[in-house]
């Protein structure tokens, strides 16, 4: 009996391991990620400070700018609580054509989409480490009504983010 249950915590600690391995290169995403990639490194990326509001989706890529959880006053907390040392910031959108969209990444961090007063759930996530200019990408059927983007837990004071309809 000890012997199995030294077992079970061997192959639990084995699968924990394994399941915290992260696909790495850009060959890894789920689908095709050459249009968000190529959005998010785009030289000429508009600055945006955090809490800024767009009166439409930005037709590129924006580099926002993060700072400190507790002063980018989240109009909603956050579904994962951000870790110490890191960033957060957000983004309002006035209009948006109802559809399916693609929000991508450059850096690692928290994405949470509120609209109407409450967090929308991802329709699919692809996400991968090791590849210049993006990090993760994560799909969500937004109808046409304002909403808010949230980032938090990001490691650096800005994030690079693509809102595109998904292809």
């Amino acid at each position: 009996m000890r012997v199995l249950a030294i077992l079970a915590a061997l192959s639990l600690g084995v699968t924990s391991a394994l399941a915290a391995e992260e696909p790495s290169g850009c060959d890894k995403f789920k689908w095709p990620i050459e249009r968000e990639r190529a959005a998010l490194t785009a030289p000429d990326r508009p600055r945006l400070a955090s809490g800024s509001e767009q009166a439409a989706l930005p037709s590129s890529a924006i580099t926002l700018g993060l700072v400190a959880p507790a002063e980018a006053k989240l109009p909603t907390p956050p579904e994962r609580a951000p870790k110490d040392g890191t960033f957060a910031g957000f983004t309002s959108v006035k209009t948006a054509k109802a559809g399916l969209y693609m929000i991508s990444l450059s850096g690692g961090a928290w994405v949470d989409v509120v609209q109407d007063g409450h967090f929308l759930k991802p329709v699919a996530f692809s996400g991968a480490t090791d590849c210049d200019g993006i990090r993760k990408t994560v799909k969500y059927q937004l109808s046409a009504q304002p909403f808010v983007l949230q980032i938090s837990g990001a490691g650096d004071n800005s994030v690079s983010v693509a809102i595109l309809p998904s292809e």
